[in-house]
């Protein structure tokens, strides 16, 4: 299943994290990808402050650009974000101990592309990119694989993300 959005700004990206939030499970890989500034980040962020407000907490919600994983208690499970951008080997990737977090935990990857030969069959990847000529909008490419997103279209509906 493949579905392209256009995110007019930065307020319909963190709509569209809010719309997936509640319905992602253990087990679950969002895969980040796109350019610096693309809104990996911010997308992240609106998705783990959903989790979070369910669960009735609110925290800042810091990039692992240096700590490279940050994990939030929900209390039925964990997640993990994780930001590779700045992991240059396989032997780096492989320290994280993500492998276990893709079966166990919600997990939020940006620069998902270089989990390479790591990545789950199963995850919703995300490529946002920059629409030529606009300052502020972006588009989402959102690609499902390995079964189990069924949920995804209703989601996008309800949060009104009409695919382009």
């Amino acid at each position: 299943m493949s579905i392209h959005l256009v995110l007019d700004d930065v307020a319909a990206t963190e709509r569209l994290a809010r719309a997936l939030a509640p319905a992602l499970r253990p087990g679950d890989l969002v895969a980040l990808d796109g350019g610096l500034g693309a809104g990996k980040s911010t997308f992240a962020r609106a998705l783990i402050t959903e989790r979070l407000a369910a669960t009735g907490r609110s925290e800042d919600i810091p990039s692992p650009s240096y700590t490279l994983v940050q994990t939030y208690d929900l209390g039925d499970c964990t997640l993990w974000h994780a930001d590779l951008y700045r992991l240059s080997t396989a032997e780096e990737l492989a320290e994280l101990g993500l492998d276990e977090a893709f079966s166990e935990a919600i997990c939020i990857v940006e620069w998902a592309g270089r989990l390479g030969w790591s990545r789950p069959d199963r995850a919703l990847g995300i490529e946002l990119a920059f629409l030529p000529g606009d300052d502020g909008a972006r588009s989402a490419t959102l690609a499902a694989s390995g079964g189990g997103w069924d949920w995804l279209p209703d989601a996008l509906r309800r949060a009104g993300c009409v695919p382009a």
